[in-house]
């Protein structure tokens, strides 16, 4: 029976270590659609930490407003809720104005080059400064990416941000640091 207990613990306690690795440091994540071609592909999966500063050019986990996946109500007006995530690149940070103009994306007045394959943002983004707390995120195939642009979604604020993406570990063919 002792060993039984032992055991128990054994797992409990790899069960509490593996939870707090996922909060606290290190995530594993599959990618969902195309919002992030040519970059990252479908279904690959992500290894990404939850330390560091975050730097513009970045590829970051992000929530959205009001994108909650499931919800559990504990009483009260207390739940917990479980929200969807998305990858994005990260190309403004609190205090830069973001700007969309004839297809080209400015931040402080100065062009970002589109990434390899999208000519051009199929939409302009009327001049925004950031404000302190406020990140600006947008996916790399900006044909079809719903990001910060979008009036539901907007700049996200830095508790949104949910950590640095660093590389593909799957499929193995793809392998490699995400830039």
């Amino acid at each position: 029976m002792k060993e039984i207990w032992m055991g128990l613990l054994a797992l409990e306690g790899a069960a509490a270590v593996a939870l707090l690795l996922r909060a606290y440091v290190f995530l594993l994540v599959r990618v969902k659609g195309s919002s992030m071609a040519n970059t990252l592909r479908d279904r690959d999966v992500l290894l990404a930490t939850r330390f560091g500063k975050y730097r513009r050019g970045q590829v970051v986990l992000c929530r959205f407003p009001r994108r909650v996946e499931w919800s559990f109500s504990l009483g009260a007006s207390l739940s917990l809720n479980w929200h969807t995530i998305f990858v994005k690149r990260l190309v403004a940070l609190p205090g830069d104005t973001v700007e969309i103009a004839e297809g080209q994306l400015l931040i402080n007045d100065q062009p970002v080059p589109n990434p390899p394959a999208m000519a051009s943002l199929p939409r302009d983004y009327p001049r925004h400064t950031l404000g302190k707390k406020q990140y600006f995120v947008i996916g790399d195939h900006r044909a079809s990416s719903h990001d910060s642009r979008a009036a539901d979604v907007g700049p996200l604020t830095r508790d949104m941000l949910q950590g640095h993406v660093r590389a593909v570990v799957w499929p193995l063919r793809r392998m490699g640091k995400v830039r």
